[in-house]
């Protein structure tokens, strides 16, 4: 078994989650089996109770754990399907030494940071490598080296070297190389003295990878190499990429990292087949036509808090060969009207959420896609208030809404299930991880998924209120996915609707570079449909293929 430990200095939102991902996608290549994890330093139990504008998207897990947004990169880049012991925070790690303190697991002794919170640090290693399963652990340890709550993590780190021999192990320290225009050079400062900080703990990194935006010279790579005691082919560049983070591990294997890690962990592999990265790669960067879809969402300023949907957008288009103008709209600007905005859109999507605010607009729009025959699809959220337009104004529910808008609401189309009535604590108590679904046969459900049995990843408290059934579906509404025992709706559509289609669970979870999420290609190809005859095929300048132009529809990191 091998060990790899990804850390980061400098400054926070390097990318050590997508380069820890990239790594793993050049290894598997390689046709080793590999398998990720990450270590966040906050107190929190789990990033489930966290603002979205503090903390982005919460990643949800088949087992239902509510992880770091890392762990969608590492789903999307690798064959991987984590679990909740592929992410550890501080307040797990603390919680559980608090409750071994309070059975008597210690016997009396005094409980300390050494030996016991990084024990349990080291023994989420080890629960993954004594599975025997995998050839690589890509471990990525959150924050920046010298915050002094990482101290631990990197402790445990230095520990575990020690137990399980350095030949087994490699350290790669993700670092910034800025470039300060008014002395028009790379400085390497930062970096040698992040190292130094490493160093001071116990920890040698072998391997530099230095974010930059200007190509690392031959000078700047012997100074880092001497400075920081690496190899001078052991300083890796990774530059801001031009087009997508797709394209993170071609230029990583460029640059001869995959091949630098396997000498150095002495393992035997064949060259990486990469074809079919390049070509999906190829598809995002340079499509043959273009759309314009809106996102509704309230989190619009943080453009961590839809990673999954924008990426799941980027997956189905690539299968299209299309590009993507993505259109990011903050749902409160539509409760003063919604044509302006939406009027040039070839498709719409509500992404979900918590929260009356921004609830109007997001009924408005979902309003204007069912009139205009606009795609439209629905998540999570998404669903519930295409439901309720739905009800207010072609079921004649004049007073639908939601118990989550209003508690006191009269027609409550949309309710807090049953068992979530008692439910105090919020961290970890809504409906969470896989569940199946039951697909109606004969609807476009069926037609997308090619099936009638899926199961998604969920994460809600509230659900359609199953009463309002038959009324809503005399009217087209049709709910086309229930639980298994048909009474929890999971998924609708409209009758006399081309594409508008919601879901009560979170596909963008289960969306993969070469395997988009049917719903997702299925959305794609109607907006392709509308579009066809004012599809524009992709500029030949060098702005053509970008998939956004003025926001990105993913941070270049």
């Amino acid at each position: 078994m091998k060990y790899i430990f990804v850390t980061g200095g400098v400054v926070s939102s390097l990318g050590k989650g997508l380069t820890a991902a990239s790594l793993g996608t050049l290894l598997e290549a390689r046709r080793l089996r590999v398998v990720l994890q990450k270590f966040d330093p906050y107190l929190n139990v789990d990033p489930g109770t966290m603002n979205p504008f503090q903390h982005g998207e919460v990643y949800v897990l088949n087992d239902g754990a509510e992880t770091d947004l890392d762990l969608g990169h590492y789903e999307r880049f690798t064959n991987c399907v984590l679990t909740r012991h592929n992410n550890l925070t501080s307040g797990q790690v603390y919680e559980t030494v608090i409750l071994k303190e309070r059975r008597g697991d210690y016997l009396g002794k005094t409980v300390q940071v050494i030996p016991h919170v990084t024990d349990v640090i080291k023994d989420r290693i080890r629960e993954l490598s004594d599975e025997s399963k995998y050839d690589v652990v890509i471990t990525e340890i959150g924050g920046t080296t010298g915050d002094i709550e990482g101290l631990p993590f990197l402790e445990a780190i230095r520990q575990f070297i020690l137990e399980v021999g350095p030949q087994n192990v490699l350290n790669m320290h993700v670092t910034l190389v800025p470039y300060i225009k008014a002395a028009h050079e790379l400085k390497t400062k930062p970096t040698q003295q992040s190292v130094a900080k490493l160093r001071e703990i116990g920890l040698q990194p072998q391997v530099l990878i230095c974010r930059t935006e200007k190509p690392l010279d031959r000078d700047v790579r012997r100074k880092l190499s001497m400075f920081c005691s690496v190899s001078e082919k052991a300083v890796i560049e990774e530059r801001d990429v031009e087009h997508t983070i797709y394209e993170v591990p071609l230029s990583l294997h460029a640059e001869g990292l995959d091949q630098l890690v396997c000498d150095l962990l002495h393992l035997e592999t064949p060259a990486p087949d990469l074809a079919d990265w390049r070509k999906f790669v190829e598809c995002v960067v340079s499509p043959s036509k273009r759309i314009k879809i809106a996102v509704v969402g309230k989190y619009m300023e943080v453009r961590d808090a839809y990673k999954s949907i924008y990426e799941s957008l980027t997956h189905a288009a690539a299968s299209e060969d299309c590009g993507i103008d993505l259109k990011l709209i903050d749902a409160e600007s539509l409760e003063r009207g919604v044509d302006s905005q939406l009027k040039d859109v070839a498709g719409i999507l509500v992404p979900g959420g918590f929260g009356a605010r921004g609830a109007e607009g997001k009924i408005n729009a979902a309003r204007y896609a069912r009139e205009h025959k606009i795609p439209y699809l629905g998540l999570c959220l998404g669903m519930q208030v295409a439901t309720i337009e739905f009800a207010r104004n072609a079921s004649g529910i004049k007073h639908a809404n939601s118990t989550e808008f209003d508690k006191n609401a009269a027609e409550p189309v949309i309710s807090l299930l049953e068992e979530q009535r008692g439910v105090r604590n919020k961290g970890g108590s809504m409906r969470l991880g896989t569940w199946p679904t039951k697909i109606v046969k004969g609807t476009l459900a069926e037609k997308l998924y090619g099936g009638i049995e899926v199961t998604e990843r969920h994460r809600h408290r509230y659900e359609f209120n199953m009463k309002y059934r038959d009324r809503m579906n005399a009217e087209g509404f049709v709910i086309s996915g229930t639980s298994p025992d048909g009474t929890l709706a999971e998924l609708i559509e409209l009758r006399d609707h081309a594409y508008f289609v919601g879901c009560q669970y979170h596909p963008e979870f289960q969306s993969k570079p070469n395997k988009p999420h049917p719903l997702f290609k299925g959305f794609i190809q109607a907006c392709l449909r509308r579009q066809t005859t004012r599809a524009t095929h992709a500029r030949a300048d060098q702005e053509s293929p970008r998939r956004v132009r003025e926001r990105e529809l993913v941070p270049q990191r």
